[in-house]
């Protein structure tokens, strides 16, 4: 029991109340994929109100997702929007587009928006990949207490695993 509450406790500040950045202008804003809807509206919102000129949404379910292929094939808004299938569908694969999007567009900061419980481990990954400025932001969504667990198991795995991995 003292171990399990020695995780919660230390995961606290990593999955539950992670550190948001200070948000300011930047060359693009991109939206990691996973489960949830409302990372898509903060990324948008955030282009809406004049932090970024480009969102570019990562879809690693592809045209599974039918409004996300509609999105980002019929412009509705005055800026572009942008989908990738990233290879591998994981925040190593999602590090990997933006590293080579960011080389070809001249990128030198973004707006990174996920989900609560993995805003850690995604500045962790983006930032092997990635030397401009990351600002990384929560969706803020309500999530469920079983999310919440699951969070912390499938965080801590892919912290071990990006650990173990090396390079980009």
């Amino acid at each position: 029991m003292v171990v399990v509450l020695a995780l919660v406790v230390a995961g606290w500040y990593v999955y539950v109340r992670p550190p948001r950045d200070e948000v300011h202008p930047a060359d693009v804003v991109l939206v990691l994929g996973g489960p949830g809807v409302a990372r898509y509206s903060v990324g948008l919102e955030y282009a809406l109100e004049g932090y970024a000129p480009r969102v570019v949404i990562s879809n690693p379910i592809g045209s599974e997702s039918v409004w996300l292929t509609d999105l980002c094939t019929h412009p509705r808004y005055e800026f572009a929007v942008s989908c990738f299938e990233p290879d591998p569908p994981t925040t190593r694969g999602e590090a990997r587009e933006l590293s080579r999007l960011a080389e070809s567009e001249g990128w030198q900061s973004v707006i990174v928006v996920t989900q609560t419980p993995h805003v850690t481990r995604a500045r962790y990954i983006l930032g092997r990949c990635f030397d401009g400025e990351l600002m990384v932001v929560d969706s803020m969504e309500d999530l469920s207490a079983w999310d919440w667990a699951w969070g912390y198991v499938y965080q801590t795995v892919g912290y071990i695993r990006a650990a173990l991995q090396t390079g980009c």
